[in-house]
């Protein structure tokens, strides 16, 4: 099922979507809001599920659905944790500001504790304080959890997965060298992050689900120009039941947990750096690997970061080209 988030309070009002995304239908006598669901979900999703197959055969009254009145699917969360599971992208982007890539990083996953009480809409704008800090995109996957022992196993990791979703994880480049030189991790630098207009079931994916990774490309584009293409099961390094369990090796998790991926990224065809579309590549999920690819053939990065007035969008098709889960698409407005 596909569940949405539409503007309404703090929390958003819960609906279950239509799987084409047209169509929409209130579940707020199921639960008021996406949380709630996710506290109460084996008694909750079932009732949800039921609802979903109502609305597909028109037997429930429904409203057009409209992606720009959607907050996130979960417009805050107790927990937003972002790893870096496609460690090519964390290579490349390490080399960029000239930083030694440890070997422990292709065994031991990244992570940091984002902040999550309150993340962007998937049409809110991006307020940039300053040209100068260097605004980039981050196409990503993320997943949403249901409680997770300390210490899960694999299979519960992979048993605690509830809902999959897009992400925009904004990152402002040029403040993050400063920020981890001082040894405490990020914070100005990683302001609110976007979630895509709807969250889906992992069922919806069908045999583009693994049980821990999609094998879909994520479509990124800048200004309208496709940007990236990247596999999301091509290269990730660490999947999703991995990272769950690094999350939780000293602490339980919560409902309502959300476990992003890091920026999706592949390697060239010959193992070595990815190139653009235009070159027949994939391109890439972030600014910054552009940038890197450019310093190393050129010496030099010319892709300039985001500046106010440029376009966003990220987004994941199905194999018969419809829209999975909507798409996130925000504009860069200058702030204050």
């Amino acid at each position: 099922m596909k569940l949405a988030s539409l503007k309404q309070g703090r929390d958003g009002r819960l609906v279950v979507v239509t799987n084409d995304l047209t169509r929409a239908t209130d579940a707020f006598f199921i639960a008021p809001s996406l949380q709630a669901a996710l506290d109460d979900w084996p008694r909750i999703a079932p009732k949800l599920a039921d609802l979903a197959a109502q609305l597909e055969l028109g037997s429930v009254p429904s409203f057009r659905f409209h992606e720009h009145d959607c907050a996130s699917p979960l417009p805050r969360a107790f927990q937003w944790a972002d790893g870096s599971a496609y460690v090519n992208h964390v290579e490349l982007v390490r080399r960029a500001r000239g930083a030694e890539m440890p070997a422990s990083f292709w065994t031991d996953p990244l992570m940091y504790q984002g902040g999550s009480d309150a993340f962007l809409g998937p049409r809110d704008a991006i307020p940039l304080a300053s040209a100068d800090h260097g605004c980039d995109l981050e196409g990503e996957i993320a997943v949403v959890t249901g409680d997770v022992p300390m210490g899960a196993t694999r299979a519960e990791a992979a048993a605690a997965i509830r809902l999959i979703m897009l992400v925009n994880d904004v990152s402002l480049r040029n403040l993050i060298p400063g920020e981890l030189a001082k040894g405490f991790g990020f914070f100005q630098s990683k302001p609110s992050s976007a979630f895509s207009p709807v969250a889906v079931t992992p069922d919806e994916l069908g045999a583009a689900w693994d049980g821990g990774k999609i094998t879909l490309p994520l479509l990124t584009f800048i200004n309208g120009k496709p940007f990236g293409k990247a596999n999301a099961g091509v290269d990730m390094t660490f999947d999703f039941p991995a990272l769950i369990m690094h999350a939780a090796k000293t602490r339980a998790l919560s409902a309502g947990t959300i476990i992003g991926s890091g920026t999706v990224s592949n390697k060239g065809a010959d193992g070595g750096p990815g190139k653009a579309i235009a070159e027949g590549g994939v391109g890439y999920s972030c600014i910054a690997e552009q940038r890197v690819v450019e310093t190393i053939l050129s010496g030099a990065a010319k892709t300039p970061f985001l500046a106010a007035g440029n376009t966003v969008r990220i987004e994941m098709k199905d194999a018969k080209g419809h829209s999975i889960f909507g798409a996130i698409e925000q504009q860069v407005v200058a702030h204050g």
